[in-house]
């Protein structure tokens, strides 16, 4: 993957700007692409490319234009499928000259206009200048794995791999959007295509951007979609777990497509489990993997990792990861995430891109998106039992389906089963409700809004995150089952704006390490989503298809393990971190209430070894994080910039 930037000037009579000003924009991409970089400007456009170079090592330099150089293209991602659709070309009459992916896009383009993202199988956001025409063309891929972000100017567009080259160039100012603060505080995330900076938006996964002198047109070409309630496919088990194993095993070969080395990333899981077994597959003994271990065993899955480990016998390299190793790197995260995150989980994987990095690779294989689109995760558990129990709302026995969903948690070690009710037991009666499966754990966020300060309320008025969000849904959403609707939920936000993005390319590209996903690939998606919920998840068996598909591949351990997410230890402030939560910087904010801010963090120093709930550990995490995106990207910008763009 690389890092793509530029900026089209509407009025052509205006001088364009230096070039430094691209260089200092390519500048703070450095990390997404060390190898190269390139620049070419004319006539009121410029574009920018830093490039980690993974296919054609030697040819495929950005910008990189046609024949006639009428148009020119920066493109940050992976076409896997470039191969088959190069063989396309060639029978069109096409001639190339390098063996890139990034020529077979410029190509398709030409021939096909925008109707070229339907035949991309990939992981992409790219930049097209039409000389001719005097049009730019931007596209993102299906689900946001690789970002792309753009502001608007009365006279200018720009736009960036990351907000912090839009930052960059002369004239933009940021502030901090407090709708976006609020959609934070209650989802985790901003509603796309908001971002939390006032005024830069992302391009929304799926979209594209027609940009003229006169216009910019937002456009969708592929969106998720499952069928209306009651008509899925209706097929036996053997034929969905064959077609589900052949599909997995196609993406994952086409991803393994590099003129470098491929690794994984291991959990000790059956998603990352699969996705390893098919690699060392395509590539044999070679296939080097990476884990995370935790001091603490609350958080470790280092028993399960040795397991899959051993049975594939892979070469594996593993950091120990400890609450004060979060806090020492935390600054760092922010500074490449972009955002306020609500979770310590972006840290450890920080530092594991770090060490795939040091170990000489640029890419690695993750498991990424087999819980949301065969139903993994437990809030698909979750709303299902909770259904379940709403039928019968007086039963002792119902609630006690829950407790079998979170058995690393301390509440669910109890024999008493009342706290079932009081956490879980809340609106059953809504069934009917658009955010059923997720209104529970939204609420669970929202408590932190007792933190906001009281000119943040007052600026807000009355606005709802919830009503905002309804607005955005698609309009078959209303159609669908509840298993559905949970699914689009937690793919569209969750997964594209906080797995993919905080969590997932921001981590692994602040070292330069490219992630690719297999279970992401659209056709196993859009097949997945056509297959009956009670079949992907048989009772509370969730992911049953997976497992029939790896049974003989993976260890019974592996298979049988119960559902556990990824989680890392509570933010513990360390002394770089402290001084923003005091209560004279979180006044200078102006986003939280001092003393409200002040009572939490002296709670967790007076009680370091007490355990954290769920909501005092979102907020420290919130609020320490909203707090440094303030100071790095409003406040002190140009010294954060002469800090980390030079540096991982």
């Amino acid at each position: 993957m690389c890092g793509i930037c530029g900026y089209y000037n509407f009025d052509n009579a205006l001088p364009l700007p230096q070039e430094g000003v691209l260089r200092r924009m390519i500048a703070l991409l450095r990390h997404r692409g060390p190898d190269e970089e390139g620049v070419w400007r004319s006539g009121g456009i410029g574009l920018g490319h830093a490039r980690l170079a993974i296919i054609d090592l030697e040819k495929g330099q950005q910008p990189m234009s046609n024949e006639d150089k009428t148009k020119w293209i920066v493109f940050n991602g992976e076409i896997f499928n470039y191969i088959e659709l190069r063989e396309e070309l060639k029978g069109m009459g096409r001639v190339f000259r390098t063996s890139s992916d990034t020529e077979v896009i410029l190509y398709l383009y030409e021939e096909f206009g925008a109707g070229c993202l339907a035949k991309l199988n990939g992981q992409f956001a790219f930049a097209i200048w039409d000389e001719e025409s005097r049009e730019l063309f931007m596209a993102r891929d299906r689900f946001g794995i690789e970002p792309l972000y753009y502001t608007r100017t009365p006279k200018a567009i720009i736009f960036a791999s990351e907000i912090k080259a839009i930052l960059a160039y002369p004239g933009v100012r940021p502030k901090l959007d407090i709708r976006a603060i609020d959609e934070i505080f209650t989802f985790w995330t901003t509603i796309p295509p908001r971002t939390i900076f006032d005024g830069i938006q992302e391009l929304r996964p799926g979209h594209y951007l027609v940009v003229k002198p006169d216009s910019v047109k937002d456009r969708t070409y592929w969106e998720l979609d499952f069928p209306p309630e009651g008509e899925y496919e209706k097929k036996k088990d053997s034929y969905y777990v064959e077609r589900l194993k052949d599909l997995l095993e196609d993406a994952t070969r086409l991803r393994l497509r590099a003129d470098v080395g491929v690794g994984a990333y291991i959990s000790g899981g059956i998603d990352s489990s699969s996705v390893a077994c098919l690699a060392k597959g395509g590539i044999g003994k070679g296939l080097e993997t990476f884990s995370v271990r935790f001091r603490d065993r609350r958080y470790d899955e280092g028993p399960y990792q040795r397991i899959i480990i051993k049975h594939l016998e892979m070469e594996n390299h593993s950091i120990a990861c400890a609450a004060k190793d979060i806090a020492a790197n935390f600054r760092r995260v922010i500074w490449h995430a972009e955002t306020p995150i609500l979770r310590t989980a972006p840290a450890p994987l920080y530092l594991l891109s770090g060490l795939a990095r040091q170990k000489g690779l640029k890419i690695v294989l993750v498991g990424d998106g087999a819980d949301e689109f065969l139903l993994g995760y437990n809030i698909f558990r979750e709303v299902k039992a909770r259904l379940f129990w709403a039928k019968r709302k007086a039963s002792l026995k119902r609630p006690l389906l829950l407790k079998r969903l979170y058995p690393y948690l301390p509440l669910a070690r109890s024999g008493d089963a009342s706290y079932l009710k009081k956490i879980f037991g809340r609106r059953l009666e809504e069934a009917g409700s658009l955010y059923y499966s997720h209104i529970l754990r939204w609420e669970t966020t929202s408590r932190i809004k007792r933190y906001f300060s009281g000119d943040l309320k007052s600026g807000l008025g009355d606005y709802n995150s919830l009503a905002a969000l309804a607005e955005a849904l698609p309009a078959g959403f209303r159609r669908w089952d509840y298993m559905a609707r949970a699914q689009y939920i937690e793919a569209s936000l969750f997964l594209s704006n906080y797995l993919l993005s905080s969590q997932g390319d921001r981590m692994a590209m602040a070292h330069s390490v490219e992630v690719r996903h297999p279970f992401l690939d659209h056709r196993l998606v859009e097949f997945a989503n056509r297959i009956p919920p009670h079949v992907k998840m048989r009772g509370l068996n969730e992911k049953f298809l997976l497992k029939k598909a790896m049974a003989g591949l993976l260890p019974e351990k592996i298979l049988k393990r119960p559902k556990r997410p990824f989680r890392a230890p509570t933010l513990k402030p360390s002394r770089d971190c402290a001084g923003l939560l005091s209560a004279k910087k979180i006044k200078e904010a102006g986003f939280f209430e001092p003393v409200f801010a002040s009572k939490l963090v002296d709670k967790l120093k007076t009680h370091p070894n007490v355990p954290v709930g769920e909501t005092d550990s979102m907020a420290v995490c919130g609020i320490l994080s909203l707090q440094m995106v303030h100071e790095i990207f409003i406040k002190n910008f140009k010294a954060h910039e002469d800090r980390y763009k030079s540096r991982t």
